[in-house]
Formats: structure tokens, C-alpha cells, sequence
């Protein structure tokens, strides 16, 4: 299975049809999201399968990794000819390329099903994107907008996750320094005591970011220059995430996690 090869879906084009999602026999998607099209599983992407881009009707479909000249069949979506070389922030090599102005939103999360934060924040980017998406479009960007769970270790490794949830522009984090609190929601995942992340605004502190927040980070993101660059650099996954990943496979081993 390809360590730098998975899709990234552009919402900005994606009708939500779901024929990624049935395409797709590697579990690459959320079915549970469906016909929503996320992906769970990037590391069980095939190298070089382009069956769910090959399927998409309207071409929101690209992948990160791919050198093979592929195009979306359907859409006005392109690929690159080269693609840049994988980075280590999980961005694909896009990060801080604004001469060809792209802007790559991903949204980086432990959970969409029981931690608040990460629900909530996840609905506070959509509605932020479906504003701004067609504003950077008509500015002359080309848009996409990808969201991936950070559900396992090596996932987090790849994608030199700090802390959930993570907003990145591309490459950069958005949310500022990394602060934390106690989060029961991910603690009950795990069955163990684990912090996620609080946001900073105007003087106070939110667990799930104000739309204006976003909104300002983002721009801010895409027309500053000097706040812009990779995220990529030494990296170690944090004793919090190491906790909670360790919690949560423990929790979920039949024997209840004495023969793992």
C-alpha cells in the first residue's frame, strides 16, 4: 500500500454522489459518511489506482503523488504534469506554492462521530469554505478542500499531526501555537485521559473555532506572505496522541488489550 499516494477530494466541485465511495473496495472512505466522500484510510490507497477519480462525474477527484500524467476523465479538474515530490506534512508538495495559486484546505481530525469539537469544528469549516471557496475561485485560485482522520499512529506520523483538530492552509497550521484541554469526548474513545485543542480569538478561548475566526486565519493564510512556508521539519507524535492512540487500540482488542 502506497505511503504517499491517496485522494484528495475538492468539495468545492464534489456533488456528493457517492460513486467514489462504492468504487473503492480498500476502505480508503468513510462509508459511514457516505455519500459524503471522506477519506478514513489514506495509507490503503493502492499506489497509482485512479479508480474513484476515473469514476467521479465532475472531476473532483486528484491524488497526491501522482508523476503519471493522469487526468480526471470528467470536470474541468487538472493534475499537474510533474508532480511535486510528497512532503512530510502530508500536503502533497503543494504547501507554500502560491505563484501557482492553489489553496489546499485540509482539515486534520481524531473524530467526526463523538468528539464536539472536532464535529463542530468540521461544520464551522464547511460553512466558512462554501463562502470563501467561490470568492479565492473568482480571485483566480484553484480550491481544494480535504478532510482526513488522523485514525491511527502511522496516519498521524504522515501527516505530522500536533494536536486535533488541525486546520492547515497550504502546509501551514492556521489555529496558532498548539493549546490544549482535558477532551471527555476523545477520553471515551480511548478510555484514557487525553487533550485536545482550544483556539485563541480576540481574547478568548474557543473549542470550536468562531466562523470569523477561520475565515480571518484562512485569508490571512493565502495572501500573507510572511506568514506562509511548510509545516515540515523534525517531528515526533506528541505523548498526548501516543496516549490516546495506545488507549484506544487497547480498548478496542477483544482480549481487552492484555495480548497486544
Amino acid at each position: 500500500m502506497a505511503k504517499a499516494w491517496y485522494p484528495v477530494v475538492d468539495y468545492s466541485a464534489c456533488t456528493e454522489c457517492g460513486s467514489c465511495i462504492a468504487k473503492c473496495p480498500h476502505g480508503v472512505y468513510d462509508t459511514r459518511k457516505a455519500p459524503t466522500p471522506v477519506v478514513l484510510n489514506p495509507l490503503e490507497c493502492v499506489d497509482h489506482c485512479h479508480g474513484c477519480g476515473n469514476r467521479c462525474p465532475v472531476g473532483a477527484i486528484t491524488y497526491v503523488g501522482d508523476d503519471t500524467g493522469w487526468t480526471p476523465p470528467n470536470g474541468n479538474t487538472k493534475v499537474e504534469e510533474e508532480a511535486p515530490a510528497a512532503c512530510g506534512c502530508g500536503c502533497g508538495g503543494e504547501c507554500g506554492d502560491a505563484a501557482d495559486k492553489k489553496v489546499v484546505v485540509e482539515y486534520l481530525y481524531l473524530d467526526l462521530h463523538t468528539c464536539d469539537r472536532c464535529v463542530g469544528t468540521d461544520h464551522e469549516l464547511d460553512e466558512v469554505m462554501m463562502v470563501l471557496t467561490p470568492a479565492l475561485e473568482l480571485a483566480g485560485f484553484e480550491v481544494k478542500y480535504n478532510k482526513i482522520e488522523m485514525a491511527t499512529a502511522e496516519i498521524a506520523n504522515q501527516f505530522q499531526f500536533l494536536s486535533s483538530p488541525t486546520i492547515r492552509v497550504n502546509g501551514v497550521d492556521i489555529g496558532g501555537p498548539v493549546q490544549e484541554n482535558n477532551c471527555g469526548c476523545c477520553g471515551e474513545i480511548s478510555g484514557t485521559d487525553v487533550d485536545c485543542r482550544v483556539f485563541e480569538h480576540e481574547g478568548q478561548t474557543y473549542e470550536v473555532p468562531p466562523k470569523e475566526m477561520l475565515a480571518e486565519a484562512i485569508l490571512r493564510a493565502v495572501f500573507s506572505e510572511s506568514e506562509g512556508g511548510c509545516a515540515c521539519g523534525d517531528y515526533k507524535l506528541p505523548e498526548n496522541l501516543k496516549t490516546f492512540y495506545q488507549g484506544k487500540s487497547q480498548k478496542s482488542c477483544s482480549c481487552g488489550g492484555n495480548c497486544c
